[in-house]
């Protein structure tokens, strides 16, 4: 006697069960904020896909546009997750409501760096990475032009490099941001406000995304590119003519973070999301993408590429002080009004 049809398929059922992964069987989507470069947003969602089956939606902006767009969509959000980018805007986020707590049980594996983002936030975002500020140059330019290496932040004001820096503009970019941060914390607010106007001079444009002067001064399209060092490495390590500094007067860094957009409609999928992105397996996805930032992971591997901070002259960067809305809407306006706005 042949079985009856609803037996048999049940016992089909029962063997593909066997036969295929239960996270690969997982069902439901996923909308991804991604701030980080395209290289290396694209392999991660994908290897997210293939750890759980779920299917992810990704929309690459840089942080302050992400963070623009998760204020617009507020009462009827769109997104899930927000993945990468600095870690100031993460925190505004934060304190703006716009994010909800979820605390991983991965924080244990995680720095302590990573664990002081969250609990600054009381659990609302947390540091998925981490990278110093600094800049690089185009090294055959700069010896056609028969100039003298920058090694300071005080070098890119001077007059032989007018026209030559290019920077991101601080109300896109979460990188440009942490530089005007750093500066302040180094010099004062005043003074560096004066320095600021004063490499307005020398600033070619200023672009959306942070990881673009990287990309110029590699084309020789600038000669100078202010970035987070390890956009520079990804340039050099491709083979462009690079060279990179942090700069002498000491500099700040980036948390890179991760946040559960609040009234995300696939929140379960998004706390999937969030665990598996602190494993040391994505987080190894970054030396595939060629992504030279610091895991958050301590388990996860280090590129040896990576700018190490015991290497640089780092700054005591205040994330609370600087991450707060209030500060920072206070530090873009006041740039926006005499640098932006100023004359040359």
């Amino acid at each position: 006697m042949r079985p009856p049809r609803r037996l048999l398929g049940a016992v089909v059922a029962g063997a593909l069960a066997v036969l295929v992964p239960g996270a690969a069987r997982a069902q439901g989507n996923l909308t991804v904020y991604c701030s980080v470069q395209e290289e290396w947003c694209r392999p991660m969602m994908a290897g997210f896909e293939r750890a759980t089956g779920i299917r992810v939606a990704m929309t690459r902006r840089s942080s302050g546009e992400t963070l623009t767009q998760i204020r617009a969509e507020a009462s009827n959000p769109r997104g899930d997750i927000w993945w990468g980018g600095t870690g100031d805007p993460h925190m505004q986020a934060a304190q703006e409501n716009l994010t909800v707590e979820y605390r991983s049980p991965m924080l244990e594996q995680l720095t302590d760096w990573a664990n002081s983002q969250a609990r600054q936030t009381n659990y609302r975002t947390v540091g998925i990475y981490a990278g110093a500020l600094g800049y690089s140059y185009n090294q055959p330019e700069l010896q056609r032009r028969r100039l003298t290496a920058p090694r300071c932040w005080a070098d890119l004001i001077k007059p032989e490099f007018r026209g030559e820096v290019q920077m991101a503009d601080p109300n896109t970019s979460g990188t440009a941001y942490t530089m005007l941060a750093t500066l302040v914390q180094i010099m004062g607010e005043d003074q560096a406000f004066t320095y600021l106007r004063a490499l307005h001079r020398n600033i070619n444009q200023y672009t959306r995304s942070g990881a673009a002067p990287a990309r110029a001064v590699a084309t020789g399209e600038t000669l100078v590119g202010i970035t987070f060092l390890h956009d520079a490495v990804t340039q050099k390590v491709s083979g462009a003519p690079v060279e990179l500094v942090a700069p002498c007067e000491g500099t700040g860094y980036e948390i890179g973070s991760m946040s559960i957009i609040r009234g995300a409609r696939n929140m379960d999928q998004a706390r999937r999301f969030y665990d598996w992105a602190l494993t040391p397996e994505a987080q190894g996805i970054a030396v595939q993408a060629q992504a030279y930032q610091l895991p958050s992971n301590r388990n996860a591997p280090i590129p040896p590429q990576a700018p190490r901070f015991e290497n640089i002259r780092m700054i005591d960067y205040d994330f609370a002080r600087w991450g707060d809305a209030n500060n920072r809407n206070a530090l873009i306006t006041r740039w926006d009004r005499e640098v932006r706005s100023g004359s040359r």
